[in-house]
């Protein structure tokens, strides 16, 4: 059996009924989220997550498929939105983030990718002292309910993020850029390897295609996404905050 962790996740083994989990205390965050520039962002959660980071699209096939996530930072360790190990209170914390230690991952069994998903958890978070998720007859207990269905409700999310993803790109709207700017203490700063929805390209979709965008939802998320755009400019004021009170 093979599994590929997701992002940020170390090593992830399958969730068993009878197994135990420390679950992270109210407030800490998973070590990767300190040092990251960016989380994978979902479908639904544009609306929220717009007014408070930009929202870009990233590529690693050289803009075949595309995928969004939150610009966190400006360097490529850096988080504007974590201080002194907690998340800023006033900004939201994506979906990603907030279902750790826990993921849903597809299994590689015998060369062949299995269809199904399973509920895996990160390997470190199985303790025999940890909480116990399920009664002796299998069934849910109230602690594992809301994790079971922020799982699932993610999932059946990612879904929507990717059918969004392949229509931005089947209708080839999307196009690099480069955010080019000057730091507060003289620096330049070149944040590369991102793209965005050239919004005049839209004019030029067909009546049937300009349906389908309005149809699946994915309209909204296009401007969502390009009004959020406006956030790197308070990303930066964020950076050179940060810069004032080292100095």
């Amino acid at each position: 059996m093979d599994i590929n962790p997701p992002f940020g996740f170390k090593e992830i083994v399958p969730f068993y009924k009878n197994q135990k989990v420390s679950l992270p205390a109210a407030g800490v965050l998973p070590e990767f989220l300190q040092t990251t520039n960016a989380v994978p962002i979902s479908f639904t959660e544009f609306p929220v997550a717009f007014r408070d980071f930009p929202l870009v699209f990233v590529s690693t096939d050289e803009g075949k498929s595309f995928s969004p996530v939150a610009v966190l930072g400006v360097a490529a360790t850096e988080n504007l939105f974590v201080n002194a190990g907690q998340w800023d209170a006033n900004a939201y914390l994506p979906a990603y983030v907030r279902r750790y230690p826990f993921c849903m991952a597809r299994v590689t069994l015998d060369s062949v990718e299995q269809a199904d998903r399973l509920v895996c958890v990160e390997k470190a978070f199985l303790n025999d002292k940890g909480d116990t998720m399920f009664d002796a007859e299998g069934k849910s207990l109230e602690r594992w309910q809301p994790i079971e269905r922020l799982l699932n409700d993610y999932e059946a999310d990612l879904e929507r993020t990717r059918e969004m993803c392949a229509i931005l790109a089947d209708y080839a709207l999307m196009e690099p850029f480069t955010l080019q700017a000057t730091l507060k203490d003289g620096g330049p700063m070149n944040l590369a390897g991102m793209y965005r929805v050239e919004e005049k390209k839209l004019e030029y979709l067909n009546a049937a295609q300009h349906r389908n965008l309005f149809k699946k939802g994915v309209m909204g998320r296009i401007y969502t996404h390009l009004l959020s755009l406006d956030n790197f400019g308070r990303l930066m004021a964020r950076k050179n905050t940060e810069a004032a009170k080292a100095a």
